[in-house]
């Protein structure tokens, strides 16, 4: 089988996902295209992008992030702040809790576990 790649992640074309129920404040939609995943569904790989807006968020797997372009900033439920732009790496733990402030749309590849 050959090793997923993608060269460009500029031009991999993302997916409508539509608004979420989660959003506090603005019109956040999302889009994103998951580009490989185990068949047991136990990890994905993909890209995700937002338009700004708040919204409340919860992490239901173990998700590692980096952030391609964009600003904005999570904050925890603790108060704990991240900021986000091209370059930043987040782990995002299963459980985590709190809100995304998303003021330029950004654009991450993922991995969840």
């Amino acid at each position: 089988m050959p090793t997923p790649h993608w060269p460009k992640a500029s031009s991999v074309e993302l997916e409508d996902w539509g608004a979420g129920s989660n959003t506090l404040a603005g019109s956040p939609c999302a889009a994103g295209k998951i580009l490989s995943r185990n068949p047991d569904g136990s990890s994905e790989c993909g890209l995700w992008s937002c338009t700004p807006g708040t919204r409340k968020v919860t992490f239901a797997a173990d998700e590692f992030c980096h952030f391609l372009s964009g600003h904005g900033t999570y904050v925890h439920e603790n108060g704990e702040q991240i900021p986000v732009e091209a370059g930043t790496l987040v782990f995002f733990p299963a459980g985590w809790t709190g809100i995304s402030i998303i003021t330029q749309t950004p654009t991450k590849a993922f991995m969840c576990r």
